[in-house]
């Protein structure tokens, strides 16, 4: 299955073992809940995955690779107790709890939460004398004499043999006690991800045409090349950094993480082709309204890869502000809380000045957001939202303080102070809608102009379809254009249709 089943598969496990009854008593008894086995290529998303369930199910989340583990930070450490059998003093080995087994308990303090996933990564390579303490765990559920607490899913990943020398392959017995599941990498799959995360446009643009390249992994007498999943994404946050930074991007750069020559020389010349089309085509300018006829007659007389290529060039411009409509709806909402919970305190709690509970609360998103961090819950969304609400506080609360500093009376003059400050928001948010409107009826009238109704506007609008910023966009503001190409129920197989031409060009 691909990855997303795989998601769907391993977050209604979690959901059924921590489902309990009436009497708070887990409907699945703990050792009738048999660990989560994940087989899988390396770079796939199977970390990615568990971080994502951990969020969506409130718990929390302990990772670690057992490959960097020894038998003793595993198991514990020998000691001599002494202890009485039949009247006499006997001295017996025990051990010290197992550093995985202790973490557990310290992330369980740390969140405050006490259910959660314990995920264990490479555990099918471990060493020759590692591995009886992996099968136990798996068997047991244990490490040493030390158990996993109740209210702990167990999830394991592991490689094929065909990817890592050192897999052990499990016995039947081990076998028939987890829950296997085996996961195989599919770009269509990866893009809905890669568009949520903000994944460069170009590594998007770029696989949709070579798909192919998305996962490959090739061993030679002159070593192993590879490109994964993985390699894709850290290659996207090097890109955004580097162009903000005005650092070429160079072939020397991309080997780096997509460990394929070809590709990598492929992606390289592609991705230098993808920055000219954005400067001759004027992609922001046609984003703004400002579409020249020299580029309609360019791009209509142009090969088709070269179209492909400035359709994505306009699909992420559009995600960028699509995007940042998402940020601010989600950023007035909870700053709108915030500041509903302020206004409480600041009629109710009359020893406290409005400054002081105003930084109290910066106090407690910033105490929230570390939460979510230890947790494992913190995506990069939470802590971009998290950052702009921090900021946001303080710069009222230092508005306050220039107005009335820590003064406790003057509690209306506080809130008109800090609501004129608000007020600004919601007028931000319109702007930033309206600003993503424009753009997408700009967007399609240039693409009415060039293509009509050709293949290259299916291929836009089913992208806009997968495209979570896009989607939830359009399904909230609405788009006549969008629901007028997009009434066809052919688009789905039209556009599987022409990414097959593509790919034999």
């Amino acid at each position: 299955m691909n990855i997303k089943r795989a998601k769907e598969e391993i977050k209604n496990t979690v959901l059924a073992y921590l489902a309990k009854d009436e009497y708070g008593n887990y409907y699945i008894p703990y050792l009738r809940q048999r660990p989560v086995l994940l087989m899988g290529p390396p770079g796939v998303g199977k970390t990615q995955i568990m971080e994502q369930i951990a969020g969506e199910c409130k718990v929390a989340l302990v990772s670690y690779t057992i490959t960097h583990h020894t038998r003793q930070s595993a198991v514990g450490l020998p000691f001599i107790q002494k202890k009485m059998y039949n009247g006499k003093e006997c001295s017996v080995t025990e051990y010290t709890m197992s550093e995985i087994v202790a973490s557990i308990y310290d992330k369980i303090e740390l969140s405050g939460l006490k259910e959660g996933i314990l995920f264990i990564d490479e555990i099918n390579c471990v060493s020759e004398t590692l591995a009886p303490t992996m099968l136990q765990f798996l068997q047991y559920k244990s490490f040493g004499n030390r158990r996993i607490p109740e209210g702990w899913v167990i999830i394991t990943a592991g490689n094929p043999p065909e990817y890592n020398r050192s897999v052990r392959e499990f016995d039947t017995v081990t076998l028939d006690r987890v829950r296997r599941i085996s996961v195989e990498p599919e770009f269509s799959v990866w893009k809905e991800y890669a568009y949520k995360q903000g994944i460069h446009g170009t590594i998007i643009s770029y696989l949709d045409i070579r798909g192919e390249n998305f996962y490959r992994i090739e061993t030679t007498p002159d070593g192993t090349f590879f490109a994964t999943a993985r390699g894709w994404e850290d290659l996207s946050e090097v890109l955004h950094v580097s162009e903000k930074l005005s650092i070429p991007v160079t072939e020397d750069l991309v080997i780096q993480y997509i460990q394929y020559n070809t590709i990598a020389r492929d992606f390289t010349n592609y991705y230098e082709l993808y920055n000219k089309y954005k400067e001759v085509y004027t992609i922001e300018e046609i984003l703004k309204g400002n579409i020249s006829q020299n580029s309609i007659g360019k791009l209509k007389r142009a090969p088709f890869d070269e179209k492909l290529n400035v359709i994505g060039l306009l699909l992420s411009g559009l995600t960028d502000l699509f995007k940042e409509v998402f940020l601010t709806d989600s950023f007035v909402d909870i700053l709108f809380s915030y500041l509903k919970e302020w206004k409480q305190q600041l009629y109710s709690i009359e020893t406290v000045s409005p400054y002081e509970l105003l930084t109290g609360l910066t106090l407690d998103e910033e105490k929230r957001l570390n939460l979510k961090i230890e947790s494992g819950q913190a995506d990069k969304v939470t802590v971009t939202l998290s950052n702009r609400i921090r900021s946001t506080l303080k710069e009222y609360a230092t508005a306050l303080w220039e107005k009335q500093g820590d003064t406790i009376e003057k509690a209306d003059s506080a809130f008109t102070l800090v609501k004129s400050l608000f007020d600004r928001e919601p007028v931000r948010r319109k702007e930033a809608i309206q600003k993503g409107m424009a753009a997408l009826e700009y967007v399609f009238e240039f693409m009415e102009t060039v293509f009509g109704e050709g293949q290259e506007m299916v291929i836009f609008v089913t992208e806009l379809t997968v495209n979570f910023y896009s989607s939830k966009f359009i399904g909230e503001y609405g788009s006549e254009k969008y629901q007028k190409y997009n009434r066809s129920l052919l688009f789905e197989e039209r556009h599987k249709d022409i990414m097959e031409e593509i790919k034999k060009l």
